[in-house]
């Protein structure tokens, strides 16, 4: 798959690296993984085989042999050959073809599964691409991305699927307490409770920032573990929902934790769009 031109942001990701995060190394993978997963359950790869991720704005790719594949997340209007093609359905590709993307139409990321899944390089478990880990970080133009040619020939099913697309245009984002909640005043929690909060343009694969600000008078924690979905409150009372490549230890008190379904929401919300924390009823 030769690569004609990059978009704003694709990579190569699985589940993620595990293991490793008392070395400092972080998890990574797709931001989204119930898109992920079922782009690649579509073609029976595994659920964890490496997908693309692009990020709002599509690349425009080349295929030098025949496979199938699906895109499914954020509906970026993809074409192949110029037609029009579907999210959520099995592509049929013949060598020649080339893909490209368009207006972004819901959503903020898509991802794109290939038969067999590529097989790009693994460092430390994962295929997932991360700046001084793995050699690339990104798609570059040029750039020819290998998969394995010889899995098509398994997939012969007549099967229909639902995706279940609501949480790309809801804004809630499913959380549970963070280890310093409760040390939050009530009417702290209440805000957090109850109110809508912006995304901020400060936001990548790392972090994603809220505009809002939340008063801010618990002391700082010492250095303690985070994880992807952490939500730190920083000393200026702004909110940082940790992401796939976030660092393994802050120092900023860890009020909410999202859920694996929290996270692949607040991935497809754009700058300026809004959010609102889904507690459990416990909570």
């Amino acid at each position: 798959m030769k690569v004609l031109q990059p978009g704003l942001f694709s990579s190569i990701q699985d589940y993620g690296r595990f293991g490793n995060m008392k070395f400092g190394v972080p998890v990574s993978g797709v931001m989204d993984r119930y898109a992920a997963r079922t782009a690649n359950l579509m073609l029976r790869n595994d659920a964890n085989d490496s997908v693309l991720e692009i990020t709002m704005m599509g690349p425009k790719l080349e295929f030098s042999v025949a496979t199938k594949i699906v895109i499914s997340g954020a509906y970026l209007s993809p074409k192949l050959n110029g037609e029009e093609v579907e999210n959520n359905e099995i592509i049929e590709i013949a060598a020649g073809d080339i893909l490209r993307f368009g207006r972004r139409i819901l959503g903020c990321r898509a991802y794109l599964a290939i038969s067999g899944g590529f097989t790009t390089e693994e460092v430390l478990g994962s295929k997932s691409w991360y700046e001084s880990i793995t050699e690339f970080s990104k798609l570059e133009k040029g750039m020819e991305i290998a998969f394995n040619e010889d899995a098509v020939s398994k997939i012969e099913t007549n099967a229909s699927l639902k995706f279940e697309k609501s949480y790309l245009e809801s804004n809630e984002v499913e959380v549970d307490k963070g280890p310093e909640f409760d040390a939050l005043s009530e009417s702290q929690k209440e805000v957090l409770r109850t109110s809508a909060f912006s995304i901020d343009q400060n936001n990548n694969r790392m972090a994603i920032q809220l505009k809002e600000q939340l008063e801010n008078n618990l002391d700082p924690i010492i250095t303690g573990p985070v994880l992807p979905g952490t939500v730190q409150l920083t000393p200026s009372g702004k909110l940082i929902v940790l992401m796939m490549d976030c660092q393994t230890t802050g120092g900023y008190p860890r009020v909410l934790q999202l859920t694996s379904n929290g996270i692949n929401a607040i991935a497809q919300k754009l700058t300026n769009e809004k959010v609102k924390f889904s507690f459990e009823e416990s909570i």
